[in-house]
């Protein structure tokens, strides 16, 4: 697959850094920056609304050190940006907050969540418009990064063929999968009577916010295009997924401390969540907000 120059639009030098309300320090020249002098337990100002979503749709990826925050403030901050997803594992759950996913992971877990290139539940109709994953305990060993890549470089990185031949493309998204293998977590599952959700969604979309069109396919959730053999469909999918994970110019880390938030766009990124450091714990919890309108070419 041949491959472009890298955007020119990435540079640092094409976007503010100068805010009123916090500082910010960016961790790559395009995505991904960590965001201090910003008190998330409490309500957001119009002006700190503003300018957090003009620093979301810059760099998103805003990672916040240093938070005190309880289970009804994480929820409070969701909110403030629309209306919070229930995880399929959740719905029917009795739980004191199923709007929080629990991400815990420690000696005695078969797995760790999220690890693997993907981004938050795709196989829903309504995909999720932005997530805030807050880890209260980290490693003692260290480790336990998180990577996150830029979907709107990982299209623009194409080649024009191949940009031409993916938008007339249609994906489907299944949480039958990813979610069927992780039962017996004591999460729950999707309501009585309901199946995981599967979902058929543009393989390039625009995104609504920025109007920029992004590569919206996922090795977690996507398994076959619309109107391809098997054989096809395979093909270029493993060819996508291989070109998200082995291009480091799309990426950037987050190192968690104790009580770090981090807040992504979850149409413009996937993540992989780095499992390395078996024996040791890792814990948290992840709300997500739903989008308003599904993915559209």
């Amino acid at each position: 697959m041949a491959l472009e120059h890298f955007p020119d639009h990435v540079a640092v030098s094409e976007r503010s850094l100068e805010y009123d309300c916090f500082e910010i320090t960016t961790l790559t020249p395009h995505i991904g920056a960590e965001i201090r002098g910003l008190d998330l337990s409490s309500p957001l100002s119009s002006e700190q609304d503003k300018e957090l979503r003009r620093a979301l749709q810059d760099w998103m990826v805003l990672v916040f050190p240093e938070q005190e925050l309880t289970a009804d403030q994480h929820k409070a901050f969701g909110s403030h940006f629309g209306d919070l997803h229930i995880h399929p594992q959740l719905r029917g759950a009795k739980m004191s907050h199923p709007e929080i996913l629990p991400v815990h992971t420690n000696a005695d877990s078969p797995f760790t969540p999220g690890d693997g290139w993907h981004a938050d539940v795709t196989c829903e109709e309504l995909p999720l418009w932005g997530s805030m994953l807050y880890i209260r305990e980290t490693p003692e060993c260290g480790g336990g990064d998180t990577l996150y890549a830029d979907m709107y470089t990982a299209y623009e990185l194409l080649s024009e063929p191949m940009k031409r031949f993916l938008e007339g493309l249609t994906a489907i998204h299944d949480g039958a999968g990813p979610y069927s293998e992780q039962q017996g977590m004591g999460l729950g599952r999707s309501a009585p009577g309901e199946g995981f959700p599967c979902s058929e969604h543009p393989v390039v979309v625009r995104h609504p916010d920025t109007g920029r069109k992004l590569l919206y396919v996922n090795s977690g959730f996507t398994t076959r295009i619309v109107g391809l053999s098997a054989a096809e469909s395979r093909g270029i999918l493993d060819l996508l997924f291989r070109h998200i994970d082995s291009t480091p110019k799309l990426h950037c880390r987050v190192h968690w401390g104790p009580k770090t938030l981090t807040f992504w766009d979850n149409l413009a990124t996937q993540h992989h969540a780095i499992w390395d450091y078996y024996p040791h714990s890792r814990v948290g919890g992840r709300v997500s907000v739903l989008g308003k309108t599904r993915p559209t070419a």
